[in-house]
């Protein structure tokens, strides 16, 4: 496990934690898989950021469960929580360890990629600049998957985190993660960096 970022002790619905856990963990199977497919060490390294976040989560849902069982009968009604938070766990460990493929140069075979590359979604990441035309928007009144082909599933704001992030503002130094077909993710990739005036 890598090393948790100091967590100061703040009162965290568990289901909340749990759900937070279960969006990383998806959202990180998907990078990982897409990073390893077509050696994108960019996505690969965001995986790693989500294994960080996830660590920390882990923390959090672990100290809250703690805190809440008063007696033997709450820790035993509580195991069963604490072990779909060591299970999601595991996933983001799978999948930082998929991502580690990429990150040290390991590879996949020529055979496997090509099979994968002819799947009519990939994934991607872009960072938005202060001139981009998605500045300012959110997510939902894009409506990218309809005018570019490519859906934004994620927003990394610095260590921040926002999965399905429709009623989210685009800002500019955001890292947008988006699903799409290679067509469209390219047209995003054109307008986060400012080369493009409309969509």
């Amino acid at each position: 496990m890598s090393d948790v970022e100091r967590v100061e002790y703040t009162p965290v619905s568990v289901r909340e934690t749990l759900i937070q856990m279960k969006d990383i963990s998806e959202l990180m199977i998907d990078l990982a898989y897409s990073a390893a497919l077509f050696n994108n060490r960019g996505l690969a390294e965001e995986v790693m950021e989500l294994e960080r976040r996830m660590d920390t989560l882990v923390y959090v849902l672990n100290m809250n469960l703690m805190l809440a069982a008063r007696d033997k009968e709450d820790a035993e009604s509580l195991a069963g929580v604490a072990k779909v938070g060591s299970l999601t766990n595991s996933i983001s460990d799978a999948a930082a360890d998929i991502a580690g493929i990429v990150l040290n140069n390991i590879g996949i075979h020529p055979i496997v990629r090509q099979v994968f590359q002819r799947t009519e979604e990939h994934l991607a990441r872009v960072q938005v600049v202060e001139s981009s035309i998605l500045a300012g928007k959110t997510v939902e009144d894009m409506d990218l998957a309809a005018e570019v082909g490519a859906d934004i599933i994620a927003v990394r704001r610095g260590r921040y985190w926002m999965i399905n992030p429709e009623k989210e503002i685009v800002l500019p130094e955001d890292m947008l993660m988006a699903r799409g077909t290679a067509e469209g993710l390219e047209k995003l990739q054109r307008a986060a960096r400012g080369e493009v005036t409309e969509l």
